[in-house]
């Protein structure tokens, strides 16, 4: 280890924290944007050219709001909760690899900050330990409606990591590593999107519940709770919290941009021309941020569409649905991969989206059956 590869690891770390936290200001004009052109509404317009100035309006507005604290709160626990939750939403993105090397003032530069052959892993461990920090937010508040949406939270994120957890398997399985610039060298001829679309989804719904992002946002429902387990932050604690669910929009994005659909490499059209990823680098960085803000675009999609579902409906699908058509998932794709393995013949592999398929088919049709006969019985 030299110094210079210290200082260019630094270089990286600060510029990939820099880019998360410049993010977050302006996903929440993206996010303000799209929704107002979905509900057809203007949307922020006044500060600045086309609204753009926004964000610094609001981080202005946030620093000099004044901050309280419960006087029977935790304080050490109250202070530290928004950190902890903010800290894993930025280190999680650490083993996503942005572009291929580049070869920059006579040296190469990879755009990742650490390449460990268990990626996929240090991506679950990570993002189990932003739970402690909604809980630690609700717990030391003392606060019920505050400790009611921390405990929501703990519920929830265990029982949707499992089946998140589980969608990793069979991109795992696909590429034959779990370590993320070979998930993504697997996927040069073929999107895993294709080979695996219903894990796709279930990655897609369990990251949704994972964030607390509509329809999955129990743990802030204002409804119930006043506004969950952050109901006693504010001015810029509150800002650490809301940043938090932004960062992790944006990490999950670019995790799920990495293993299902290419990461940084071209779209599948592009493949063989001037402007793919083997034949001009730079542009895979470009491509990755294309496929993030397109996944972004998803998520605010679905927070404008559907309605927040109830929390004992949330909890069975997610034990109910998600985990059995998780474990389904890797039974097939194991087997087709064995197949096809066995028999030396790649053309095996498209048994893997035609069955699992019809497995999402089966459990869709079973959940409508079970609805239907609850609406029913009730009548």
């Amino acid at each position: 280890m030299t110094l210079a590869l210290v200082i260019e690891w630094l270089i990286k770390a600060i510029v990939l924290v820099l880019i998360l936290l410049g993010g977050f200001a302006y996903l929440t004009l993206y996010e303000r944007k799209a929704l107002a052109r979905i509900q057809m509404r203007v949307g922020p317009n006044r500060a600045g050219p086309w609204g753009i100035l926004q964000p610094i309006a609001d981080a202005v507005k946030l620093i000099f709001k004044e901050e309280l604290m419960p006087a029977r709160a935790d304080k050490l626990l109250f202070f530290l909760a928004p950190v902890v939750t903010l800290v894993p939403a930025l280190v999680i993105t650490a083993v996503v690899p942005w572009g291929p090397t580049l070869h920059v003032f006579g040296r190469d530069i990879t755009l990742y900050i650490a390449d460990i052959n268990v990626g996929v892993l240090y991506i679950m461990s990570v993002a189990s330990i932003a739970v402690y920090g909604i809980v630690l937010a609700g717990w030391s508040s003392n606060n019920k409606y505050a400790m009611m949406g921390g405990l929501r939270s703990t519920a929830q994120m265990i029982s949707y990591e499992i089946a998140l957890g589980l969608s990793f398997v069979g991109v795992i399985l696909l590429a034959g590593s779990a370590q993320m610039t070979e998930i993504v060298a697997a996927q040069k001829t073929l999107w895993f999107a294709v080979l695996q679309p219903v894990g796709t989804a279930i990655f897609l719904i369990a990251t949704l519940a994972e964030v607390n992002r509509a329809p999955f946002d129990m743990p802030e429902a204002e409804q119930e709770l006043t506004a969950g387990y952050h109901s006693e932050y504010s001015g810029m604690k509150f800002a650490l919290l809301f940043m938090a669910e932004y960062d992790k929009m944006i990490a999950i994005s670019s995790i799920g941009a990495t293993l299902f659909f290419g990461g940084y490499r071209e779209f599948w059209f592009l493949s063989n021309t001037i402007l793919s990823v083997d034949r001009t680098p730079w542009l895979g960085p470009i491509y990755i941020f294309l496929k993030i803000f397109i996944l972004l675009f998803g998520m605010i999609w679905v927070r404008a569409t559907f309605p927040r579902i109830r929390y004992d409906r949330l909890m069975a699908f997610g034990w109910k649905v998600m985990l059995p058509l998780s474990l389904a998932l890797i039974f097939i794709s194991a087997t087709f991969i064995l197949l096809a393995d066995q028999y030396k013949n790649n053309l095996l592999l498209a048994g893997i989206p035609v069955v699992s398929i019809l497995a999402g088919v089966l459990a869709v049709v079973l959940v409508y059956r079970t609805l239907r006969r609850k609406e029913y019985a009730r009548a």
